[in-house]
């Protein structure tokens, strides 16, 4: 399947083709059709697979189509949510990329930087805004903007949305828009949280679900290093000795965390940049740009920031925290991963998270390799043995590198009594598919 098959217009295929895209993945395959259709969806999937493609070209096609019928002034017609700078940006540059040959504008806004330029883009006139909640809620407080004409609205890295606390927000934003709209939810995760919020904003929606999780695991090279917690740093030094590494992303569980670590590989003559929510806008995109260009080869990251990075062939993740939530673990991973590549995924553990280790391997299913070649490597209590039932379990498993796990359901969102009917996270029996393509 070709994406000029999904009917996608000529200027979309155009600026698709400059790219060089012409299969869309599961999630563009799946949801496309759906979306041009004028149907709600709830979208989950992981990281690197092609989320925002999946809801930016059915909005440029539709809103062109539009267009061509009805000529009035620009009205933002579309909203995007992002909980993230980067990942604002990121989807904006996406919306710039695919609608490079339709009369189409975007703009994205966010906090952390002077908004007089955000202002200005506004007054000139948008089809699309891109924001993060805050600045968004701040300018239309302000009066510099208004949400009665949205048409599409689309929540993207719900999950991460909730987490950082932006629940509130987002349910007086979505208070703003019209009732007769079509909405896009996309999350990583789907949490009896993030059901709920969806159950509010959806109506009759189609639920798509790719899952690549097995895949993904399958062709990431992992490994752990049992480690003293005092030592980890020594021990990322001595693996950055090596020129194999090329590009590494590290995964710290705090802010605070990741200044150390670049402070103290800057005090070994590493070059390295951190990334995170402490950090100003100006700081997160140079230290982001320095890494692009290999300036740097390691930047470090906490989890809600490295949502909007997005860097082709990064050779290393390194997990010098391990991550409280399973889950996080495949996000995290899946960054060396993405668009069907390859890499390799380094953990540390110390003693205070061998209990994380464990959820980890249950979730994966596998047992991590522990590599002990390292002088700082030492023995830990209570790990499992790498030779259970679970790991030979998987190696019995067939490994086709073209199949990805689907799940395409239509699920009715609405009673009898025409009141919302809450979503689930069990697919129902009757109205799901499930197959592996």
């Amino acid at each position: 399947m070709t994406f000029k098959e999904l009917n996608i217009i000529e200027p979309i295929l155009k600026a698709l083709k400059t790219k060089e895209y012409s299969i869309p993945t599961p999630i563009q395959y799946e949801s496309i059709p759906i979306l041009l259709q004028g149907k709600d969806i709830l979208g989950s999937a992981q990281t690197g697979t092609g989320k925002t493609a999946a809801f930016a070209i059915p909005i440029l096609q539709n809103i062109h189509l539009e267009k061509q019928h009805q000529s009035s002034k620009r009205t933002i017609k579309t909203l995007v949510l992002a909980p993230t700078r980067e990942l604002a940006i990121q989807i904006h540059d996406n919306f710039l990329e695919y609608g490079r040959f339709l009369d189409i504008r975007t703009t994205v806004i966010y906090g952390g930087v002077s908004q007089v330029k955000q202002v200005s883009n506004l007054k000139r006139g948008v089809d699309i805004l891109v924001a993060t909640p805050g600045r968004l809620l701040d300018l239309i407080q302000q009066g510099k903007l208004t949400l009665s004409n949205v048409s599409y609205l689309v929540l993207d890295e719900a999950d991460r949305m909730l987490d950082m606390g932006f629940v509130r927000d987002v349910k007086k934003i979505v208070a703003m828009v019209k009732t007769e709209r079509q909405t896009m939810f996309f999350s990583a995760t789907l949490p009896n949280t993030i059901m709920s919020l969806a159950n509010e904003m959806l109506t009759d929606p189609v639920r798509v679900m790719v899952t690549p999780e097995e895949e993904m695991v399958d062709k990431i090279r992992q490994s752990i290093y049992f480690v003293e917690k005092k030592k980890k740093i020594k021990l990322l030094v001595e693996l950055l000795q090596s020129k194999d590494l090329k590009s590494v992303l590290v995964f710290s569980r705090t802010k605070h965390g990741a200044n150390k670590i670049v402070q103290q590989l800057d005090e070994f003559g590493i070059g390295a940049r951190a990334i995170h929510g402490n950090k100003s806008q100006s700081a997160r995109q140079k230290a982001l740009a320095l890494f692009k260009t290999r300036k740097i080869r390691v930047l470090v990251a906490t989890d809600i920031a490295a949502r909007g990075i997005d860097v082709d062939e990064l050779s290393h993740v390194v997990n010098f925290d391990l991550p409280e939530v399973p889950e996080t673990y495949i996000h995290r991973i899946g960054r060396t991963g993405r668009a069907g590549l390859g890499g390799y995924a380094i953990s540390f553990c110390s003693q205070d998270q061998a209990d994380l280790l464990k959820d980890i391997q249950k979730h994966i299913q596998m047992n991590i390799p522990v590599i002990k070649d390292s002088v700082f490597s030492i023995e830990l209590k209570n790990i499992p043995n790498n030779s259970n039932s679970k790991n030979a379990k998987r190696k019995n498993k067939p490994n086709n590198k073209s199949k990805q796990k689907h799940t395409y359901s239509h699920k009715k969102s609405k009673s009898k009594s025409g009141k919302p009917k809450n979503l689930s996270n069990k697919d129902s029996n009757n109205n799901s598919y499930k197959s592996k393509a």
